[in-house]
């Protein structure tokens, strides 16, 4: 099987590619612009195997992606290339309308014209898999009430909104065109190779330099933390067995508040690497101002894929957030080197005056 998956050098479009070439015999062509998420450091440890190829390409490039396809004869496509930052989204939402939905389109018209030209039978086993986020449904009232795949959606930031509107493109060129498109919806993903201005990662290299742990309002948003691993087998579990116009919501059912979260980090470090003078790792939380249009709960019910295609997380979020600070402690270099300049750590998503 040949995937074309784009956004292969981000957070979790690497984590799918590593996963594809190194527990299959599929291949995998990484489409991939490289804006500043995007690290190709990420895939260092498959990216000499003969069934991995890069192309540096923007899909908003339709000419290039029709040549990709005409090149490459994908059997399916992964598309998980995005501007996924709520709060860059704030600063700056221009990008994210260029990205999320004119890529999005861009990517289904040279999607859709190279499925017409297959023939019958590889016609019918083609698939195209949108990858999305449960932020396009919004906030959840109450504290039991799940997101399910027949939510209605309610975006509340420019990042989930640019998101819903790609979900509505892939299912219209479903319904419109009969392109065979699958949506998947995810919650929070955390693990190894996260870009540093998200939560656990900022938390976990702010402690390591004693800066203040920035902690949104009152810290008791709640999120549904997936394991990126995780998350990497439910997709190539989708995509290899999906139904057709079918969408799947994916979550790691480890709902946690963000203040649990950094305190669960903090008490980590502390028997990992504890400070010379003693301080606890906690003595850093910081309150600050809240986000504008900050959603109180995300949580997913994952019942459906667990119940159609037989997928559940592997890890709990007590397993998963170990493994990643132990990776991030051994991997400083990693986080050092892709922070170029253009990112330090500095709080986004203030300057929306």
């Amino acid at each position: 099987m040949k995937l074309l998956v784009t956004g292969g050098a981000g957070f979790i479009g690497s984590a799918v590619v590593r996963h594809v070439i190194e527990n299959t015999e599929n291949e995998v062509l990484n489409v991939d612009k490289l804006t500043y998420a995007g690290n190709l450091e990420s895939l260092a440890r498959i990216a000499k195997n003969p069934r991995y190829t890069f192309s540096q390409t923007d899909i908003c490039d339709r000419a290039a992606l029709d040549e990709l396809f005409e090149n490459f004869q994908p059997d399916a496509v992964m598309h998980l290339a995005a501007e996924s930052h709520v709060d860059r989204s704030i600063d700056g939402p221009a990008a994210f309308i260029q990205t999320n939905i004119v890529g999005t389109y861009s990517l289904l018209e040279a999607a859709r014209k190279y499925w017409l030209s297959l023939t019958a039978e590889v016609k019918e086993s083609f698939r195209f898999h949108h990858i999305s986020t449960d932020e396009v449904y919004g906030d959840l009232e109450g504290t039991t009430d799940l997101f399910k795949e027949t939510t209605p959606y309610a975006p509340s930031s420019p990042y989930s909104a640019s998101k819903a509107s790609s979900d509505h493109l892939v299912r219209a060129w479903h319904r419109t065109y009969g392109l065979p498109t699958i949506v998947t919806n995810c919650s929070n993903n955390y693990g190894p190779y996260h870009f540093p201005e998200k939560l656990i990662p900022l938390v976990i290299l702010n402690a390591l330099d004693m800066k203040p742990l920035p902690i949104y309002g009152k810290g008791d948003q709640i999120r549904d933390w997936l394991f990126v691993e995780d998350h990497a087998r439910a997709l190539y579990q989708v995509v290899t067995t999906g139904a057709v116009g079918q969408t799947y919501n994916i979550g790691g059912h480890n709902e946690k508040q963000n203040i649990e979260v950094v305190k669960t980090i903090c008490n980590i470090l502390d028997e990992l690497k504890p400070q010379a003078n003693g301080q606890k790792y906690e003595s850093l939380i910081k309150f600050v101002e809240d986000r504008p249009g900050h959603d109180l709960r995300y949580a997913i019910d994952a019942g459906k894929i667990e119940k159609d295609l037989g997928w559940k997380p592997l890890e709990t979020f007590e397993t998963g957030i170990r493994k990643t600070v132990e990776w991030y402690l051994n991997n400083l270099d990693w986080s050092r080197r892709v922070q170029d300049g253009s990112y330090q750590r500095e709080r986004l998503g203030v300057n929306a005056q």
